[in-house]
Parts: structure tokens; sequence; C-alpha cells
């Protein structure tokens, strides 16, 4: 996916900007950029971060950034931020986004006979160098932010650091969040709201679907109004957020904590111990556990000092590996004992097959697993959260495909993702064999909307139920 976090300050910006984009790094696995304006212009610093903390390949950096407005990025793919020169004068532009309608746009542009793109490698294009261009369509910026937002089929949330300040835009359904908080001397715009406490910014606005703002170092003014159709993604809470975070004003590690309890109390299994697939699936446990009244454990540690995030690699082979290598076994908290997991969802699989091995491997009398979410069933069009490339690579389509070899319907896959069908309890049953489960049983989609506390038609559930 990626973060991004941008400040203007009546003073030097880089501190905070360098904290405040390194609390994304939990967002992002490919690289990470700042970029500061001066009375001299841009200073900019683009780094790969694969195999390094954000934090490690920024520090020599900092000496040589000076200036009262920056912004940052943590991205899964692009380079970011670019400095872009137009009719507008010259900018720095970072997004979090997933163009659809890429190539389409693509063309459009060349049509016109005077667009032109670098190419990242081979004849990929920066989707935010094609956001900018979209942006520089417009008389003003703030006129082509909004005609970029329009254009865009997918989602695209912008910070774009400009001379009269940084302007910061959710996307236009606001599938992804920014929040706007503030301190004596200084504004900041944020994906993430836990990059605000320890700067001692206090949250002054949640930006509404659509919203552009303009920030100074004096405060904010709107520029563009939000949209009345908010499709905040439901992952945000479930996976990808981080828990100290509030999106909507709900924080993450609360819906986590209820989720858990909601599996809970759709349970009757009896089992000794409660644990959470570290890290996502810990607040989920907590709730369970706390619901249920069975003690939360630790059968498996992380080991988080020197390994990378399990789903960087695009390789799945390197992505499994690195999974098992950070995921340590207690012997003594596993053996002879009927465990119960709770995890934030399982996508494809392949790396929960391999915990449920070794536990029995420890000595487990029983290994049962509850997912926050339902299962997934469509790939998500709106959101670079998953790295599966085809949506068979999802568990909930492979064990459809089983049931069904000549292929589902629509309607077929409305029914697989009804909890209350035959079909659903089929297509669980097959995703738990596969996985060598003692049993296997998701969280309903309503008990997820009610854990978040927002209406349903304000989140998107796409990759669970296919709407819209």
């Amino acid at each position: 996916m990626g973060g991004l976090f941008g400040v203007v300050s009546k003073d030097d910006c880089v501190p905070d900007l360098f904290y405040g984009t390194d609390y994304h790094s939990h967002l992002g696995t490919m690289r990470g950029g700042l970029a500061v304006r001066n009375g001299q212009g841009f200073t900019r610093f683009i780094h790969d971060i694969t195999n390094a903390q954000f934090r490690s390949k920024f520090e020599d950096d900092l000496p040589k950034l000076q200036g009262t407005a920056g912004i940052g990025s943590i991205s899964d793919y692009e380079d970011q931020p670019l400095i872009i020169g137009s009719h507008h004068g010259a900018y720095a532009i970072v997004t979090v986004s997933k163009l659809d309608n890429q190539e389409e746009l693509v063309q459009t542009a060349f049509k016109k006979r005077n667009a032109h793109f670098s190419e990242m490698s081979g004849t990929e294009i920066n989707p935010t160098e094609l956001v900018a261009s979209l942006i520089n369509e417009g008389d003003t910026l703030a006129e082509g932010i909004r005609h970029a937002q329009k254009s865009i089929k997918g989602s695209c949330s912008i910070l774009l650091l400009a001379e009269d300040g940084i302007y910061a835009a959710r996307d236009y359904l606001g599938r992804t969040p920014i929040v706007i908080a503030e301190k004596p001397g200084a504004y900041a715009a944020s994906l993430e709201t836990c990059a605000f406490p320890n700067l001692d910014y206090q949250i002054s606005k949640y930006l509404g679907p659509g919203e552009i703002v303009k920030i100074t170092a004096d405060g904010f003014e709107q520029v563009m109004p939000p949209g009345d159709r908010l499709q905040i993604c439901s992952f945000l809470w479930v996976y990808y957020g981080y828990p100290a975070s509030d999106y909507e004003n709900i924080n993450v590690e609360v819906v986590r904590n209820r989720c858990g309890e909601y599996l809970a109390k759709r349970d009757d299994k009896e089992v000794d111990v409660v644990a959470g697939i570290p890290d996502s699936g810990v607040g989920h446990g907590y709730g369970y556990s706390m619901q249920a009244g069975v003690a939360y454990r630790r059968p498996f540690v992380k080991y988080t000092p020197t390994w990378p995030r399990s789903f960087m690699p695009q390789d799945q082979r390197v992505r499994d590996v690195v999974a098992r290598m950070k995921l340590v076994p207690i012997r003594d908290l596993i053996n002879g004992k009927r465990l119960l997991f709770c995890e934030d969802s399982i996508v494809r699989g392949t790396q929960l097959q391999d915990i449920v091995k070794r536990l029995f491997d420890y000595g487990a009398l029983e290994v049962h697993m509850r997912p926050a979410c339902p299962p997934l069933i469509h790939s998500c069009k709106f959101l670079n959260f998953s790295r599966s490339r085809s949506v068979m690579d999802l568990a909930g389509r492979k064990a459809i495909q089983e049931l069904q070899p000549n292929g589902p319907s629509e309607e077929d896959l409305a029914a697989y993702a009804n909890p209350d069908t035959e079909q659903h309890t089929a297509m669980v049953d097959c995703i738990g064999k596969r996985l060598g489960l003692s049993s296997l049983r998701y969280q309903r989609l309503d008990d997820l909307v009610s854990a978040i506390g927002l209406p349903k038609e304000k989140l998107c559930t796409y990759c669970w139920d296919g709407v819209e």
C-alpha cells in the first residue's frame, strides 16, 4: 500500500517530517522518500528500503535537509516524492494510489501529443507522475487535483508541496484517510494518526472523501469540499492500520478487540489457550480471550531485529522462508494443548499451512483458527494490500474452484460470501482441510461492520462480498 506525511512549520520542519514519515514504515516495503522546500527550491532524497529500515537510510541525509515545509512517503512500488515543473510552478508530490485505469489515462494523455512520462522499468510508468500530469491540466492546483480525483478509477490520496503550502487531498471516495493535526507553530497531514502523539500534535480534522485543504504554518483552509459518499477500506482496521491509529475517529486496536469479542460470542469451542498470530492477530486474540474467559498466551514469539516483513519479497518461496524465520515456537506452550489462534485474515494461506504443521509437530492436540474478517473472495480493485497476482491465489477462490471446477457464476460467488449458505460452509471446510486445521470459523461480515462501528454503506467490503 503506502503511507504519506507532510508538515508546514514556522521553524525547521525536518525532524517532524523525518519521524512522521517513519511512523508509516509498516505500510510500505520498497521505497522511502523525503522532500523539503526552502528559499533555494527543493531538496529531495529517495532510498530503497527493501532490506533496511527507513530510519537507517535517511539519517545521513538529515543535515542536508533544511526548510519549513516538507512531504514524505513510504511506498510499496514507485519512487516518491517527485519534483514537477509546470505552469503552476514547481511542486513536489506524493500519493497513496492504485490507478485501475492507468493505461487508459496514459493513452488519453498521448493523444494530446504533448505528454511524456519517464519509465520506471520496462514500459512501466510511475503512477504518481501520471497523477501529476492530470493535475497539470487544471487552471489551478485545486482544480487540477479535483480533475485528477474524478479521472482516476481505483483510489488516490495526495500531498502536494507548492510555494504557498501543502495541498492535502483525500481519495475521492475516502478509501484511504488523511488527517490534519496541529501544535504551536506547525501543522501536519498524515495517513496514520499514530505519527502525531509523540511529536506533540493534536488532531484538528479528519478530511472527508475527496476533500482538499491547503495547509500553511498558520493553519489550514478548505479549497474543495468533501463529497457525500464514503467508502473507506475496512481492511485498514482489520490488518493494515497501526494499532495506535484512528480512522474516522475510530481506533484500530479497539476495533480489533471488538472483532475478537464477536468471534468468541459465536464460538463454543473448548480450548486451553487463545493466541494471536503475531503481530496483526494479537489485538483480535486479546478480544477473544477476554470474551471467552480463556487465558491468552504466546505459543509463537516474533523475532523482529533482523527480519523484514514477510510479504515483502515478490517471490512466494522467499516470503514463506522469511515468515518461518520470524516466528519462533515455544514448545512448553504448545505441547499437549488445544490451541485457538486469531488471525487478521487468510489471504493465500501458504504461510499459515506451515504454521499449523509446525504446531502439530511441537505436540499441539488441536489447532483452531478464527480469522477476524470473512473469506477473501475478490481481489481488491482499490488498494494494493496484497501481492497476489491473480484472484485464484486467494484461499477462498481456490476452495471454490475445487468445489466448482467449471467456475462459479456471480450468483454463486454471492452465495459463497453469505455465511448462512451451504456453499459458504463447504468453502470454509475445504480451506480448513487444506490448512490442516482442527476447525476454521471466519468472522461474519455483519459482525465486522458492527465491530468497526460505521454503517456498511460507508465501508468498502468488496474483497469479501463483491459489493462496490
